[in-house]
């Protein structure tokens, strides 16, 4: 489908070079931007995602791809047996002046003051129901999977599951025992964020279709994640929580859901996942449970990395790791 063809007879944009970003294709007129997601069976999602885009454009958050709609006012384009949605940004040039944990902090300050909860991509308070909804899924999905495609990918896999299960299950059990703490502040509201924080505030355009409504330690967790995947050095996480903390101070809530989130696999299911949809690779597989392995090293240093006192504040901290 010919996106330029598209964007010229239904939204009357004439545009010119084609641009890859990321894994979306777009076009651009100008110093405009175009790109196409589609729509199709997730017309509600998207159009809270577009509500969040605007309320965020309208308090300066900068380069935001945002919807716009068609020639007919609608929001959704039907084009070659599908619906698509076009976001809009200007210029893709953007400029950091502040650290990334001040950016993501008056992110969630601006995010916070949102006058309505979202339904459809709110996770907050529901993570538990959640995770436990992925792991069911997931554990169904690898077994059948590994019936139907016997290789030695499935098989390695298999061989993994039980530990999945296990590290997935303590995960939950400590999120569990979290959400009775009761010393929180003001900065455990909800407010929006990623899907998938990794370095989305360091790109150039910021996506409305990857905008989430969560608990601000969901962000921060999948930031230490990504630091902690990469093998970065551990100044750049304590940079990161220091520079965050001089705007919205994490409370005890918080310190524990960040935790809890980082003892969550979620990348691990991540990678599982694009195994169900693309031919996975038995090599990779065995890189990222070696990774893995260096990932729970320093995940047991954790609190004591970031200076978190646990005996004096009383936060439990996972032994087996």
């Amino acid at each position: 489908m010919p996106l330029k063809e598209m964007l010229n007879i239904h939204y009357r944009i004439q545009t010119d070079d084609k641009l890859v970003l990321g894994e979306k294709e777009g076009y651009r007129q100008d110093d405009n931007i175009y790109v196409t997601i589609s729509g199709k069976n997730r017309e509600t999602i998207l159009m809270e995602q577009a509500a969040l885009s605007y309320y965020l454009r309208e308090n300066e958050v900068e380069m935001l791809a945002i919807p716009i709609p068609n020639m007919n006012g609608e929001w959704y384009t039907t084009y070659a047996e599908d619906s698509y949605m076009v976001l809009h940004v200007k210029n893709a040039n953007r400029q950091y002046s502040q650290p990334i944990g001040i950016q993501l902090a008056e992110f969630h300050q601006v995010g916070s003051k949102f006058s309505y909860e979202p339904k459809s991509i709110s996770s907050y308070g529901k993570w538990k129901d959640l995770w436990i909804e992925k792991l069911t899924a997931f554990e169904k999905g690898i077994e059948a999977q590994a019936r139907e495609t016997p290789n030695d990918y499935y098989r390695i896999l298999m061989d993994f599951l039980p530990y999945l299960i296990g590290v997935s299950e303590n995960a939950i059990q400590y999120l569990q025992e979290s959400e009775r703490e009761q010393r929180i502040l003001s900065t455990d509201q909800g407010t929006t964020t990623f899907i998938r924080f990794d370095s989305f505030m360091e790109q150039s355009i910021i996506w409305a279709d990857q905008l989430a409504y969560d608990h601000p330690s969901r962000d921060i967790a999948e930031y230490i994640r990504s630091t902690f995947l990469k093998n970065d050095h551990s100044d750049k996480i304590i940079s990161f929580l220091n520079d965050y903390q001089t705007i919205l101070p994490l409370s005890i809530f918080g310190w524990r859901l960040v935790y809890a989130r980082l003892l969550f696999p979620i990348h691990l299911f991540d990678f599982i996942e694009k195994g169900f949809v693309t031919t996975p690779n038995e090599n990779e597989l065995r890189r990222v449970m070696k990774l893995q392995m260096d990932y729970e090293k320093r995940l047991s240093n954790f609190y004591e990395t970031v200076g978190v006192d646990t005996e004096g504040w009383d936060i439990p901290v996972v032994q087996w790791l």
